[in-house]
């Protein structure tokens, strides 16, 4: 099956831009309805109407598409928390959590980005890609350290480092929990002794982030 005309190769920067933007898009719509770790390709390609061939021409693996999303994910989730955050009247540890746990309990797809980075999404791409996708990170922290720095001022750039990597960290692997398969959910339900097995994100994460920040803000403060 040849490609269908209107995905005939892009020949200018722009076409191959828009080209890049419908590939992402085909694969975020994909990745949220049947979560990313069951997204091929092909599966990528086939929503595009593309051969896989022709879409290795944009992207080097699959691996590089979801990357791409999670460094996407990270831009517009440190927009949003450092917004939410700049909201906050009464700052402390509890109301700085809550909005970190509120923003990614918001994403979860995002949240199964963040799960899937390091495990394999990083490790079936290019260096220069990992590199990017670091880079990429490392200027969605900025503002984030910054607004929490305005709300708790005791926290140096390590502690809000370290808040960030446990954040996104525990709602990456808590997002997996409390998304099981069908099977394994009723499972859950139907069992009693396995209740502790059924995980709320946004609460428990919120939890768990305010004893971190509690913590953190006692020894900078100590």
């Amino acid at each position: 099956m040849a490609d269908a005309p209107e995905f005939q190769r892009a020949r200018s920067p722009e076409a191959k831009r828009r080209r890049e933007a419908s590939i992402l898009e085909a694969a975020a719509a994909l990745g949220r309805e049947r979560g990313i770790r069951e997204i091929t390709l092909t599966d990528i390609a086939s929503a595009v109407g593309m051969h896989k061939s022709a879409l290795l021409r944009y992207f080097e693996t699959r691996e590089e598409i979801f990357l791409r999303l999670t460094a996407e994910g990270w831009a517009e989730w440190s927009q949003a928390l450092t917004a939410r955050l700049r909201e906050t009247r009464d700052p402390s540890p509890a109301t700085v959590a809550q909005a970190f746990a509120g923003t990614l309990a918001d994403r979860g797809s995002f949240c199964d980005l963040l799960a899937h980075a390091p495990l394999n999404l990083e490790r079936h791409v290019s260096v220069t890609t990992v590199r990017d996708f670091k880079l990429a990170t490392v200027a969605a922290r900025e503002p984030i350290t910054a607004a929490v720095q305005e709300q708790l001022p005791t926290l140096d750039d390590q502690d809000v480092l370290d808040l960030i990597a446990t954040a996104v960290s525990l709602a990456g692997a808590m997002w997996q929990i409390a998304n099981p398969g069908p099977e394994v959910a009723a499972l859950y339900r139907s069992d009693p002794r396995l209740a502790h097995a059924v995980v709320e994100v946004e609460p428990r994460l919120a939890r768990i982030l305010t004893a971190t920040i509690t913590g953190l803000a006692g020894k900078s403060g100590g």
